[in-house]
């Protein structure tokens, strides 16, 4: 892995956590519980960054 190609998961990660981390605050702010829709997406967002992380620390080829 380049070290360009290593600092584009890393954007695309922090990308994701932002992401993440608004589909938090907003179902904080409402105080009841989040659709199962958010809870869904939020899920596949901590998914997609668990893989940048991984690919980052283990790098194929």
């Amino acid at each position: 892995m380049t070290g360009e190609e290593k600092s584009q998961l890393q954007a695309l990660s922090q990308t994701l956590r932002k992401e993440q981390a608004a589909l938090l605050l907003a179902a904080a702010r409402n105080g009841a519980l989040p659709s199962n829709s958010t809870i869904r997406r939020v899920a596949y967002l901590e998914l997609n960054i668990a893989a940048i992380e991984n690919t980052i620390a283990d790098p194929v080829g």
